[in-house]
């Protein structure tokens, strides 16, 4: 199915709140952006050319380091949006995004987003409440870092996944990507994986779905609550 720039904007949690004259100014100045699988969508350093609202596929933004190592900073599914502080700032993009499967995206151009959020208090607000939630999320993820071990910040990831529409997760088609946002070794990543399927709480229904089987002990062993690992 083929996704419109309302149905993008829509499905963004950003914009949930924006009235309907708000909104349409905003369809009217938002355009399509698709990209193949392995595509970049902008370079760390590049002009930053707007705000990015993701409305299928899976983008990785990651930085380059001096030694040329990559370290993955998001993992972004649909709904999510991306490049906006830096596209609101007029700085340069301070990262780099990669579709990681056929994407598209609506684009809100810098300039044009920006003169509108001058004239528009609201929609100053509406968007300050989304930086907030982001701010969190990567709070979180810092506790997850800090705070949690290899497995729970595993089952961290799988509850907080946005579902397919067969309740399952969808997991990047390459594991190092995954593992580099989790702070893990690919490793490290495909046996803990292998871990919470032996204890029965996932199990694989395809190369990169899993099915969640008990919430409630993820949520533990994500809490880091639970003593020990059923066992089957």
């Amino acid at each position: 199915m083929s996704l419109n720039i309302a149905e993008i904007l829509q499905g963004c949690p950003m914009f949930a709140a924006v009235d309907a004259r708000r909104f349409q100014r905003l369809a009217t100045i938002a355009r399509i952006r698709k990209f193949r699988k392995g595509e970049m969508i902008f370079r760390q350093g590049e002009e930053c050319p707007g705000t990015f609202v993701l409305g299928s596929g899976l983008v990785r933004v990651f930085k380059v380091g001096r030694n040329g190592k990559e370290h993955v900073l998001h993992m972004l599914g649909p709904g999510q949006t991306f490049a906006e502080v830096a596209a609101i700032e007029g700085l340069p993009c301070p990262a780099s995004a990669e579709a990681l499967e056929p994407t598209v995206c609506a684009l809100l151009p810098r300039e044009k987003f920006c003169e509108m959020m001058d004239e528009d208090l609201i929609l100053c607000r509406e968007l300050l409440r989304g930086m907030v939630r982001w701010v969190r999320h990567l709070v979180n993820q810092i506790e997850d870092v800090v705070l949690r071990d290899a497995i729970g910040r595993v089952a961290r990831y799988l509850l907080d996944a946005t579902p397919t529409a067969d309740g399952s997760v969808k997991l990047p088609t390459l594991n190092r990507h995954l593992a580099s946002h989790l702070h893990l070794t690919s490793e490290t990543f495909s046996r803990t994986i292998r871990r919470l399927i032996d204890a029965g709480l996932i199990v694989k229904t395809g190369p990169h779905h899993v099915q969640l089987l008990d919430c409630d002990l993820l949520q533990q062993v994500a809490d880091g609550t639970l003593e020990k690992l059923p066992e089957i």
